[in-house]
């Protein structure tokens, strides 16, 4: 069986040691991913100096090429957010705004390196927004690379204006847990895919053979 790892990024405003309930999904997909033979690990990304920009390394201490390097060495990513005003916190948007950067490197075929990398989603928070949430983030992923599986995400919301979190609100089998392991096991499944048949590398046009730049 082919080797899979996965990095979960856990964008959560609050740094450790501080209760998160995106790293306790984050670790939940890890813990259904383990069941799928995958190893992985998440990484706070608020406990690293990950500055504001869209190159692979910002210069001055950036703590971004680190977490990138573990990403390039995993074939799963899972973004794990709470939702904000209904939308991804500000730390995943950051995130999004580094893996721009991944447009501009490509592998020796010519691939962007990220191809052939699976993106899932995991959203928690008080209030409604998590298909808007995981909307935002899948077409990102997709747009830097990523491919992401049938049932790609997993979520959970609480009541509007209650204060219950989802640390507080588990166990829940048979609805968060349910898509969890439908994200874990089709993520691994098309990640194993993948690593056996990569995407082909782009096609040179000939002079003459592309299509035309004339519109109408």
């Amino acid at each position: 069986m082919t080797a899979v790892r996965a990095l979960v990024l856990n964008c959560t405003l609050k740094r450790s040691p501080a209760t998160s309930s995106s790293q306790v999904l984050g670790q939940e997909v890890l813990d259904a991913l383990a069941e799928q033979g995958v190893d992985g690990e998440i990484v706070r990304v608020v406990d690293h100096d990950v500055r504001f920009g869209v190159s692979v390394d910002e210069g001055d201490g950036d703590g971004w090429p680190g977490i990138r390097a573990k990403l390039l060495a995993a074939q799963i990513l899972i973004i794990a957010t709470p939702i904000w005003l209904g939308q991804p916190s500000s730390v995943t948007k950051m995130v999004l705004e580094r893996l721009d950067a991944e447009l501009s490197e490509t592998d020796d075929q010519g691939r962007l390196r990220t191809y052939g990398k699976v993106g899932g989603v995991a959203v928690v928070g008080n209030e409604d927004g998590a298909h808007h949430t995981i909307a935002e983030v899948q077409q990102a992923l997709n747009e830097v690379g990523f491919t992401c599986p049938a049932a790609g995400a997993t979520y959970w919301v609480g009541e509007a204006l209650h204060k219950t979190d989802y640390v507080d609100a588990r166990p829940k089998p048979d609805t968060t847990g349910r898509t969890t392991a439908a994200l874990a096991l089709n993520s691994a499944h098309l990640a194993r895919l993948l690593a056996d048949r990569p995407y082909p590398p782009p096609r040179t046009r000939d002079a003459g053979t592309g299509p035309s730049s004339q519109s109408g």
